[in-house]
């Protein structure tokens, strides 16, 4: 894949690009406020933290939950914690290792816990500059935690090093037009994504894209 795709923590039915666009589209044209971003990294983010809360047949505390309750955000946390902590063994003896740091990361991101995964990501794009995948979650990350304007800077920097590429020009579209109402700029990204890869193969969910931002400013300019 182009870097591009969202994996479901230690799922077996990965997020697939035409999944990720045809499903950041059916979430906009039904209203939710953020969409789906596209994951840049391809680094595989351990299932433990999410299999092994949703798994346990109740909530630590909480000895009367269902089997099949939903992990809160705390027990995320916790079994990332426990996760991370092998790792950050490991990390003790290489301090810069741009591969474990987005593991850490990685991990920290599919409990939800962004803060300490947009700290794990800095620190491997400062050991690995020019990887785009791992600076894009990092870019994700920090849009999560409301840093809007870091989360565009980040991602314009990877088009430094890649100016078509195609996760990138998405996110920055997405992110101008739900973060900063920045209709036209959205709109000038998913058209450079378009023309820069020709034969991208999810044209049609990137024109939806376009089509609705567009119609979503028409409306707004009307008072509707």
């Amino acid at each position: 894949m182009e870097n591009n795709s969202i994996e479901a923590a230690g799922s077996k039915s990965a997020w697939r690009p035409a999944q990720a666009y045809a499903m950041a589209v059916a979430c906009l044209l039904i209203g939710l406020p953020i969409g789906y971003l596209i994951r840049g990294s391809a680094q595989p983010v351990p299932a433990t933290a999410l299999s092994a809360a949703s798994a346990s047949a109740s909530v630590p505390g909480n000895p009367h939950a269902a089997p099949s309750s939903m992990p809160t955000l705390d027990d995320m946390k916790r079994m990332a914690q426990k996760q991370a902590e092998p790792l950050m063994a490991d990390l003790e003896k290489k301090p810069n290792d741009a591969i474990l740091l987005n593991k850490l990361a990685l991990t920290y991101k599919a409990a939800h816990q962004f803060d300490q995964a947009a700290e794990y990501f800095k620190k491997a794009v400062d050991a690995d500059p020019a990887n785009i995948a791992v600076r894009d979650d990092y870019a994700s990350c920090l849009y999560y935690l409301g840093d809007v304007d870091g989360a565009l800077a980040q991602l314009n920097q990877s088009l430094t090093y890649d100016p078509g590429h195609s996760g990138t020009l998405f996110n920055i579209g997405m992110i101008k037009w739900k973060g900063k109402g920045d209709v036209d700029g959205a709109v000038a990204s998913w058209k450079k994504l378009l023309q820069l890869n020709p034969k991208f193969d999810h044209k049609q969910a990137i024109q939806q894209l376009i089509d609705e931002a567009t119609k979503s400013k028409a409306n707004q300019a009307n008072g509707q």
